[in-house]
């Protein structure tokens, strides 16, 4: 029995989630129906055609990524907090993200994290150029670092992997080196630790540690 009090949020999450774990090809306006339990001219009624479903799942997606509040006492911390929000956002929508971005969204889909950094870095005493730079150095090495990982996921499996491509005698003198290269890599524990590092340059004063 075709469900009556279906409601355009409802079509909206279905959509979501459909896109989130299939892909934007499986979403088609009869597979949304049978998911729902509901007619396809039900679905026309809620959201118009298939063409306006992206356009709203794109703008729901933008307004869901806008929700990004720093954790922490100091500026590093919060600003961190910030990376590892954007990072764990990114990763958790992958195909949605990319239909942002096939809609020339990317940019305004990246506005509030943008602004919840330059907060912390006026917050910090950083301004103008500096405050762009650490605002932009951020968001780079969270793209890039999403981007890796993802292409690690995907990638067939590797002959000779790592363990075998870094034996103690390719390492040399650093046995240490080679049996951590050799191991799986901790994709939240590089993250945290690289990205700590470029924010805690990004905000000292100007002229130390070089």
């Amino acid at each position: 029995m075709a469900r009556s009090a279906l409601t355009r949020e409802e079509v909206l999450t279905a959509a979501a989630e459909l896109v989130r774990r299939q892909g934007p090809r499986a979403l088609t306006m009869r597979k949304l129906a049978a998911e729902l339990g509901t007619a396809v001219t039900s679905i026309y009624w809620h959201v118009g055609g298939r063409e306006a479903l992206l356009d709203a799942l794109v703008e729901r997606t933008v307004a869901d990524l806008g929700e990004i509040l720093p954790r922490g006492r100091t500026p590093e911390q919060r600003v961190v907090s910030v990376a590892r929000c954007l990072r764990r956002q990114l990763r958790d929508r992958p195909h949605l993200v990319a239909m942002v971005h096939e809609r020339g969204l990317t940019e305004r889909m990246f506005l509030p994290a943008q602004q919840a950094l330059v907060r912390e870095a006026h917050a910090a005493g950083l301004r103008g150029v500096r405050a762009a730079e650490l605002l932009r150095a951020v968001q780079f090495h969270v793209v890039g670092h999403v981007l890796v990982e993802r292409n690690r996921e995907r990638a067939p499996a590797q002959r000779p992997g790592e363990g075998e491509l870094w034996s103690a005698a390719a390492a040399g003198d650093d046995p240490a080196l080679a049996r951590a290269l050799a191991r799986p890599v901790d994709a939240e524990r590089l993250f945290v630790s690289s990205v700590r590092a470029l924010v805690r340059s990004l905000l000292a004063p100007p002229g130390t540690g070089e």
